[in-house]
């Protein structure tokens, strides 16, 4: 297929808008540039506008979930607990869950059935941030913010956060929001566990660009446009 007419089917524009894009050369293919009258394969091409990804292949989906608490992170549960896999069951796709939640955790969970992308977002070492709400027992004082900008030691290691927000505090519990690119097991309540505030609520409100807001628990949407592009970039697909 012309490569003109895959990138406006991806809705980057018109069909003489992309034609416009290749031939000022910002436009590239499996990392080359491309050039008028390509050909590409839809369903495998990696193909980049300015930089940004346009994922074209037709049967990929990315969904999120904002995960209730007591939900399993599993696609189905040999005990019959609710889990993940309850609120994907009519579609047709076969998706599985990026990472996982604790089951005492809510929040924003991806599910895809692009098997490179799950796994650029879960580990730690493509730098795909995540954004988490905690409400802690205590008062937060400022140092907190002090203490963390350097890595906390746990018992499997230390553990870096990129960005610390104390939103509310009181002498009975405090909320603070920390953004980190960690994915091991219950890292965050470990982590406000070591500075002594021990996590009573916890809620991953951000995944790279994907954001929580406005779904409510339960709740099931599609990544699409400009949205997908950027998840794609910034996992480096």
């Amino acid at each position: 297929m012309r490569l003109q007419k895959v990138l406006a089917a991806a809705g980057v524009g018109s069909r003489r808008v992309c034609d416009e894009l290749i031939a000022q050369g910002r436009v590239t293919v499996d990392g080359q540039v491309a050039i008028p009258g390509t050909q590409v394969d839809a369903q495998i091409a990696v193909i980049h506008v300015d930089g940004v990804r346009i994922p074209t292949a037709s049967e990929t989906v990315v969904l999120a979930l904002h995960k209730p608490r007591g939900v399993v992170s599993a696609m189905s549960d040999p005990q019959g607990k609710p889990c993940v896999g309850d609120f994907v069951a009519d579609r047709p796709e076969r998706v599985f869950h990026v990472g996982r939640l604790d089951v005492d955790t809510e929040g924003l969970l991806l599910l895809t059935n692009d098997g490179d992308l799950a796994n650029r977002i879960a580990h730690p070492s493509h730098g795909m941030a995540k954004t988490y709400v905690a409400t802690v027992k205590g008062r937060v004082d400022p140092g907190l913010r002090v203490r963390l900008r350097k890595p906390v030691e746990l018992d499997d290691g230390p553990v870096s956060v990129d960005a610390c927000r104390i939103v509310d505090t009181s002498d009975e519990r405090s909320v603070v929001e920390v953004t980190l690119h960690e994915g091991r097991n219950r890292v965050v309540r470990r982590l406000f566990d070591a500075l002594g505030h021990p996590v009573t609520r916890l809620v991953r409100t951000q995944v790279g660009p994907v954001r929580l807001t406005g779904m409510k628990r339960g709740a099931l949407r599609e990544i699409t446009g400009k949205e997908l592009q950027q998840l794609y970039t910034q996992a480096g697909l």
